[in-house]
């Protein structure tokens, strides 16, 4: 028996067309993931850090004939423009706001026109003006995403977190192959020497989350901070050498973490120096 698959239109999200001849070499050299092989059609999920390492904007960028979008958060596309726009200096280079709309796809494959989500296959499908009606609401993919494990924007805020400390690494987010980025000595400096001390984990509860940056709790020693989450489940960033053993609390009720497969050993404390 077949399903039809889930699809939202993604109302948080927006897509910035980038195109003219050097539209490879310029993102190249500003993004955590690799531009130079990627195909039409085919999307890679990144990253634009500040100098010091830290999330500025997520993104997915989708490869066009002659150019790219980028699929940034709607609230945020503005200023990626105006980011992007200061370093453009004098590369050859086209950036402009695209209406195209994004839609995800989950729960069955939606057929042809649909993109693989990058991050991980089990997130279903992103879809940039194909032909199909919604059936589903953002909040859907959004639980969808929460089950997964996965973190989403509203965890790590602006100028806040580390792309690694979001699990980036772990999501197909970075390429440590690639030539330079903004921000990419302290990228690899993590995760040359392994020592990740914090990292976005799912949390379980029953009831309501407790309110976002909340103090997550070992007995009376601090083991994290919830972020983002709907009834029952949560994203935390959490201390993983203090998350082993004991009781967690947040807001005055226990809560759970899970370690998803495709986290593994990641989720580990980090060996003593």
């Amino acid at each position: 028996m077949t399903t039809n698959p889930s699809i939202a239109a993604l109302t948080s999200r927006a897509l910035i067309a980038v195109s003219g001849e050097d539209w490879r070499g310029f993102l190249q050299g500003l993004l955590t993931q690799d531009v130079e092989t990627l195909a039409p059609g085919e999307a890679r999920f990144g990253a634009l850090l500040n100098p010091q390492g830290r999330l500025l904007f997520d993104l997915f960028v989708v490869g066009q004939g002659d150019g790219a979008w980028i699929d940034v958060e709607a609230a945020h596309r503005e200023a990626l423009i105006m980011r992007l726009t200061m370093y453009r200096l004098r590369a050859k280079v086209q950036i402009t706001a695209d209406e195209t709309p994004v839609l995800a796809a989950f729960g069955s494959d939606p057929g042809a026109g649909w993109i693989v989500d990058p991050r991980l296959p089990a997130l279903g499908w992103r879809g940039y003006g194909v032909a199909a009606t919604p059936n589903a609401e953002e909040a859907d993919y959004d639980v969808h995403r929460l089950a997964l494990g996965v973190p989403g924007p509203a965890d790590w805020g602006v100028e806040k977190t580390y792309p690694i400390e979001a699990n980036f690494d772990l999501l197909n987010g970075i390429d440590f192959k690639k030539g330079c980025f903004i921000g990419q000595e302290t990228t690899s400096r993590m995760k040359r020497r392994g020592q990740i001390k914090s990292r976005m984990l799912p949390i379980d509860f029953d009831g309501a989350p407790p309110a976002s940056g909340s103090e997550v709790l070992n007995g009376e020693r601090r083991a994290g901070e919830v972020l983002s989450g709907r009834d029952g489940r949560a994203i935390a960033l959490v201390r993983l050498d203090r998350i082993v053993d004991g009781e967690l609390t947040a807001d005055g009720q226990l809560v759970r973490t899970e370690r998803p497969d495709w986290i593994g050993d990641a989720a580990n404390p980090p060996a003593a120096a």
